[in-house]
């Protein structure tokens, strides 16, 4: 029996003959397998370290509100011309307002390279082990890194996933330091959101009321993390979640799901599907940008439920500030009846919070009193 097989049995047995969480995720961490590594060996039921208390699973009675409502669609093919830019700007403002999410279809993203993309996180989780434990790491200073869970050590529950991440913050990645299996995908695609997100930052500033350069002068949305999701079908989908209910620590996410879907955003209280639609991105507004918008723009809680179906397939491509930039209410936005609602802080001094907190906002630390 392998390892793997080995660790995947004595998780489940835990359940039965006592249990000692440090121990069997530490076991579990040292397969270097991640959660694929439990399905291919043959796992039937969830280990305990990977169950959530009931109240933070989807309730089996309620489904999500499918039909009530829709993440808004927006396409910006012409965003170019004055007149359809206008129009787009406007979508953009309502969605980023009201649901902090919408799906962007005529992005200029070529198909081909979003096909791609997703074909090589799955070859890249789908080949030998041995290949992969290559990549294995926790240590956040390594630019490229394979792992199951970053929190995996500290966190209440684990997460039914695997992922890859690539750091850009100091610039592009040498096409040598990028796995094989993926190597051209990253390196194509990452130049595409470079570029899209210049667009981004010029309708998001509009949206705002401010100039087109505005939020490019500020640098507060930079493209430096690329994170890679791999969720293998789960065998009891309801114990577990794929992601957990939380909200980004950065300024802006775009992306890119496989046409298998799972994604949901918390609109009214109510769990909202966002439907795969082939070749368009989703974006949506994060913390960081709720702060700086003194509260104009939302981030707004979303999670991924564990499915039966699988693998799903997902690549986020995160914007965030610079490191050195102070970060506090636009002061276009402050007036004497619109004070502002944050204090100043640093991406730095954000995300030890966010931390702290298992990926809930930490928006409400950072409010004046």
């Amino acid at each position: 029996m392998d390892l793997t097989s080995s660790v995947g049995n004595k998780l489940v047995q835990g359940d039965e003959l006592g249990y000692d969480r440090a121990k069997e995720v530490k076991e579990f961490d040292e397969t270097k397998a991640g959660v694929k590594g439990l399905v291919d060996s043959g796992v039937t039921k969830v280990p305990r370290f990977l169950i959530h208390p009931p109240e933070s699973l989807p309730n089996p009675m309620l489904s999500p509100a499918t039909t009530h409502f829709q993440v808004p669609v927006i396409d910006i093919q012409g965003f170019e011309q004055s007149c359809r830019r206008m129009e787009i700007v406007d979508q953009i403002r309502k969605a980023s307002e009201t649901w902090g999410f919408f799906q962007m279809i005529n992005h200029g993203v070529p198909l081909s390279a979003m096909d791609k993309m997703l074909e090589a996180v799955q070859q890249f989780h789908e080949q030998p082990k041995e290949e992969k434990i290559k990549w294995y790491s926790r240590d956040l200073k390594q630019p490229v890194k394979y792992y199951s869970n970053m929190n995996l050590l500290v966190s209440k529950e684990a997460s039914w996933r695997d992922s890859i991440s690539f750091d850009f913050k100091y610039g592009p990645l040498n096409l040598v330091a990028l796995p094989l299996a993926c190597r051209e995908s990253v390196s194509e695609y990452w130049k595409h959101m470079i570029e899209l997100s210049k667009t981004l930052k010029e309708l998001l500033s509009e949206a705002l009321g401010l100039s087109t350069d505005y939020l490019a002068n500020i640098e507060c949305m930079k493209p430096e993390l690329f994170l890679c999701h791999y969720y293998p079908a789960c065998p009891e989908p309801d114990l577990t979640l794929g992601t957990k209910k939380h909200s980004d620590p950065s300024s802006l996410t775009i992306l890119l799901q496989d046409n298998i879907g799972g994604l949901q955003v918390l609109h009214q209280d109510n769990w909202v599907n966002v439907p795969p639609v082939h070749g368009a991105l989703v974006v949506n507004i994060g913390d960081l940008l709720q702060l700086i918008t003194n509260d104009k723009f939302r981030s707004v809680e979303h999670r991924v439920p564990a499915g039966r179906i699988g693998p799903r397939i997902s690549a986020a491509c995160f914007l965030n500030p610079s490191p050195a930039r102070k970060l506090g209410p636009i002061k276009e936005f402050l007036s004497d009846s619109n004070p502002p609602i944050y204090r100043e802080t640093h991406i730095s001094e954000y995300a030890a919070h966010y931390t702290s907190k298992e990926g809930n906002s930490a928006l409400s630390h950072f409010k004046l009193l």
